[in-house]
């Protein structure tokens, strides 16, 4: 793949991981119980080193966290490359931004996915194989 040929998936990546993060907050502010739809199956989330691995585990990781009001000020994503993850479409996503939970104290956070193409022969569906969330005031609150 030539240097353009990247630039053109990195910029294909970027649009689509937009609309997915945009999807994702959403979700997780207002729909939770929808959330795990996101994820693969075997997914695994890490939430302030709180590890959660599986649709059940997180499905019920989900429902204990309190309300949340996600405001993402960062998003990057790059393209994973196709020697490391063969014939399998994947993309590193990174957010930051702020998070009010209950509605309380404002947390800075960052968060890390890495997101896997399901194609079928009528669309593209972005899942979720990794997350990983971290406050960065963690240990103050």
């Amino acid at each position: 793949m030539g240097e353009k040929d990247f630039k053109t998936y990195v910029d294909q990546a970027y649009r689509a991981v937009e609309e997915f993060v945009n999807i994702y907050y959403e979700t997780m502010d207002k729909r939770r119980r929808a959330l795990t739809r996101l994820y693969l199956e075997k997914a695994t989330l890490i939430w302030n080193r709180n590890v959660v691995t599986g649709l059940d585990a997180l499905t019920n990781f989900f429902e204990m966290l309190p309300s949340s009001e996600f405001q993402v000020n960062m998003l990057e994503c790059q393209p994973v490359h196709e020697q490391a993850t063969p014939s399998q479409t994947t993309v590193l996503v990174v957010t930051s931004g702020t998070v009010k939970l209950d509605g309380n104290k404002q947390h800075y956070f960052n968060q890390n996915f890495l997101l896997t193409a399901q194609s079928s022969p009528t669309n593209t569906v972005w899942k979720i194989a990794s997350d990983c969330l971290r406050f960065q005031d963690w240990a103050s609150s």
